[in-house]
C-alpha cells in the first residue's frame, strides 16, 4: 500500500508547549483515517504537518513522497495544490461572493493572471456549479458568503476542496455546523474525492457515530501521542467515549 502521509518520531513545540511527541503515523492510499480526542489532544497541529502549514520540532513528515520542509517555490505549490484541506474555521473571504471562495481551491494550480483575472469574471464557472450542486448550495453562487449561515459556509469551504481534485485531503471538524444526514453526505463526497485520485482522507471528528460509519480508521490522540490506532470496524461508540469526553 503506498503511503499517502508519513509522520516518523513526530514532535511539534510551539514555544513551552508541546503539541505532539513521537508521533509515529502512516496513511496508506484509500483511506479513511479518523482523528479522534479531546480538544487540545493534537488533532489539529497534525493535520497541520500533513498540508505543510506546521513543520515539526523533531521527526520527519513525507507528504505524497515529499518533505514539505525541504520544497520551497513552485516545487511547494505543486505539493500544496495536491492537498486540499477544510478547516476549521474555514479561512473563506466573507465579502466575497461564493464562486470566488470556491475557485480559491484552484489558485495554486492557476497561473497569477488567471487568479486576478477570475476575481472580475470568475472561471471554471461549470466545476463551480457542479461542486456547489454536489453540497446543494448551486442557488447560491454570486451570493455574498457573508450572507450564508455557518453550515451554508462550511458546504462552501467542502465545495472548495471539492474544485481542487487533491489527492489527500484533510478535514478538521468539517461537519460540526451541519445536520446529521448533510454531515454524513459531507464525508463521503470528501472520502469519494480522495478514492478518486487515488489518496486518502484523514478527517478530525468529534461524533463518533461520523468516524465509525464513514471511516475505515480510528487514531486516536491523548495529550500529543497516539494511544489508539484500530479498524474502525472493531470500535464501537463506547470505545470512543473517553476519547471525545462524552458520557459512555
Amino acid at each position: 500500500m503506498t503511503a499517502v502521509l508519513r509522520l516518523d518520531g513526530v514532535t511539534v513545540r510551539y514555544g513551552d508547549t508541546t503539541a505532539l511527541t513521537g508521533v509515529d503515523l502512516t496513511v496508506g492510499a484509500g483511506e479513511r483515517v479518523a482523528l479522534v480526542g479531546a480538544s487540545g489532544a493534537g488533532k489539529s497541529t497534525l493535520l497541520g504537518l500533513a498540508n505543510g502549514a506546521v513543520l515539526p520540532s523533531a521527526g520527519s513528515v513525507r507528504v505524497l513522497g515529499a518533505d514539505p520542509a525541504a520544497l520551497r517555490g513552485r516545487a511547494l505549490r505543486e505539493l500544496r495544490a495536491r492537498v486540499g484541506t477544510v478547516h476549521q474555521h474555514l479561512e473563506l473571504v466573507g465579502q466575497l461572493r461564493v464562486v470566488h471562495n470556491v475557485n480559491a481551491g484552484r489558485l495554486s494550480s492557476w497561473p497569477a493572471w488567471r487568479s486576478a483575472w477570475s476575481l472580475a469574471r470568475p472561471q471554471g464557472l461549470p466545476e463551480v456549479l457542479d461542486a456547489l450542486g454536489r453540497v446543494g448550495l448551486a442557488d447560491r453562487v454570486f451570493e455574498r458568503t457573508e450572507r450564508l449561515s455557518g453550515g451554508q459556509r462550511q458546504r462552501v469551504a467542502v465545495a472548495r476542496v471539492l474544485v481542487q481534485r487533491p489527492e489527500l485531503v484533510l478535514a478538521d471538524e468539517p461537519a460540526s455546523a451541519l445536520d446529521p444526514l448533510l454531515a454524513g453526505r459531507t464525508l463521503e463526497l470528501l472520502a469519494g474525492l480522495a478514492a478518486d485520485r487515488g489518496g486518502a482522507l484523514v478527517a478530525s471528528l468529534h461524533d463518533p457515530v461520523l468516524a465509525l460509519r464513514h471511516c475505515t480508521r480510528v487514531v486516536g490522540l491523548v495529550d500529543g501521542r497516539i494511544t489508539l490506532d484500530a479498524p474502525a470496524a472493531s470500535l464501537t461508540a463506547g470505545d470512543l467515549a473517553d476519547f471525545y469526553g462524552a458520557p459512555r
